[in-house]
């Protein structure tokens, strides 16, 4: 759905959720302000049986001049009804009757949708759907420097500041708007009550330490999802823990929070498992988070949680590819199919020497430019740096543009000057031919998780199915190749 289907109609109502959060309201405005720039006169509004009274979010709609309503006895019939942040029809959203309906927003669909309806559940909050919607309108939110603050701070809690970002354009939204930054700081210190104080302070009490592998689940009463960051962060202090998990669960939803010190274990990985089929979840390496819908589960969240948890880590082995050699001998060799690919000499992007991150779907990589440094792009749009040296023993350079359309369009931005520009118009095509690259190769029996020899802080995950592969000149080149992309890839000598 694109925003301007929406102009045919002129009496128009934004509802947002019953207890707006700053993510809702941010959504809310941003629509407000369009349909406003687009003549119409929209009216915004909240229902349910409380007006908003967290001192951060009236400082909010206050200090950004936000027309929010609490209309809890809201009867008329509109022509047009758009909920963001929430769904007609669930239970955290008071019915309100109209003519025809809209939904907008990034929470898994729990009911019948309209027709007009953009819901993505990849995206951190329904702020970036709305920014990324106005975006493909060529409509500039930095005009509106109270609009660019809400929407970043829409974000900014809904994704417990920025530590469960799960999405590129969640990172896009960041760099591109011009925000009170001052405000934001004084919203954030606003953001717990002295009733959530207390609710810290018991959960803390009440945690579940697991000294095999150094893990704390903490169980706290219902709250701001916010303050699960804040446990959890404090949990993190305490000496022998690694890995915390702390939760609440309210009758629509289970929210969680993770947090890891230790390079074994990913915040973001953990979050992705614990909700693999009953929510979603998704952030950084060390902070991360996610959403468990009740209805999916069939036990107690406890149970769930801790089961998980219990399985997650005895799922895996580790490979530290620097002090490994693998048993070759029962591994078959494998030598490169013919492929065009995509390459990018990047001080055709930017000079030598400087600092840059490659954004991608599959996250930002961070590189200081070198006049022998250049990217390839895969047969996904998987994007990964590499020498001038590896690739022209690789590859033929063939000169030719590189053209192909994937799910997200990576970006390489100057880390110094704020300067971002897209890849792909600087890529060229490469030919990998055959009988390059031999390689030893086998399928993993079970999920693992890959120090490379290059890089000893990160690791790669694989899956039963994946395969674990080996250079045949360099047994400490070891890498992990998707199993859905291998027979593409490579064939057996």
């Amino acid at each position: 759905m694109r925003l301007e289907e929406l102009l045919v109609y002129d009496d128009i109502v934004i509802q947002c959720h019953d207890n707006p959060d700053a993510d809702a309201i941010a959504s809310g405005f941003a629509l407000y302000e369009y349909f406003l720039a687009h003549d119409k006169k929209p009216e915004f509004i909240y229902r349910g049986a409380n007006m908003i009274s967290k001192s951060n979010l009236l400082m909010m709609v206050t200090q950004l001049e936000i027309p929010i309503e609490y209309a809890p006895d809201f009867d008329r019939v509109p022509e047009l009804l758009i909920t963001c942040d929430c769904q007609i029809g669930q239970r955290n959203v008071t019915n309100t009757d109209a003519k025809t309906y809209a939904v907008i927003d990034h929470h898994q669909p729990t009911v019948n949708l309209p027709e007009l309806n953009e819901v993505r559940r990849s995206v951190g909050s329904c702020a970036t759907v709305i920014w990324d919607m106005m975006r493909v309108e060529d409509l500039d939110v930095n005009l509106n420097k109270n609009l660019a603050t809400a929407l970043y701070y829409g974000l900014y809690t809904d994704t417990n500041k920025f530590s469960e970002l799960s999405h590129p354009l969640d990172r896009d939204m960041i760099d591109n708007l011009i925000i009170n930054k001052s405000l934001i700081t004084e919203m954030s210190n606003s953001n717990i009550s002295l009733e959530e104080l207390k609710i810290t302070g018991k959960a803390i009490f009440d945690y579940d330490y697991h000294p095999e592998n150094r893990y704390l689940i903490i169980h706290a009463e219902p709250c701001d999802p916010n303050i699960l960051g804040v446990i959890s962060d404090f949990a993190m202090e305490t000496a022998d823990v690694d890995v915390c998990v702390a939760y609440f669960a309210s009758q629509s939803e289970i929210k969680f929070s993770v947090r890891s010190c230790v390079k074994e274990v990913h915040a973001n990985e953990l979050a992705s498992y614990i909700a693999d089929g009953i929510g979603g979840g998704g952030g950084h390496l060390l902070k991360a988070g996610g959403t468990i819908w009740p209805d999916k589960i069939t036990s107690s969240i406890s149970e769930v949680i801790a089961g998980r948890i219990r399985s997650y880590y005895d799922s895996y082995v580790i490979i530290y590819a620097k002090d490994t050699i693998l048993d070759t001998s029962l591994m078959k060799l494998y030598t490169k199919r013919e492929q065009r690919l995509g390459t990018v000499k990047l001080t055709d992007v930017f000079p030598s020497g400087t600092l840059v991150e490659i954004r991608t779907l599959e996250g930002d990589v961070n590189v200081t430019i070198a006049d022998d440094t250049y990217l390839m792009i895969g047969i996904e749009g998987e994007i990964y740096p590499i020498k001038e040296e590896k690739l022209v023993n690789s590859y033929q350079m063939t000169g030719f543009v590189f053209v192909k359309d994937f799910e997200y369009q990576p970006t390489i931005r100057d880390l110094a000057t704020g300067v971002t520009k897209p890849v792909i118009p600087y890529a060229k095509t490469v030919i990998s031919p055959p009988g390059t690259s031999v390689i030893y190769a086998a399928e993993l029996t079970m999920p693992t998780k890959l120090f490379t020899a290059w890089d000893d802080e990160k690791y790669y995950s694989g899956n039963p199915g994946d395969i674990i592969a080996v250079r045949q000149d360099d047994p400490h080149d070891i890498y992990i190749i998707k199993g859905r992309l291998f027979d593409q890839l490579y064939k057996e000598i």
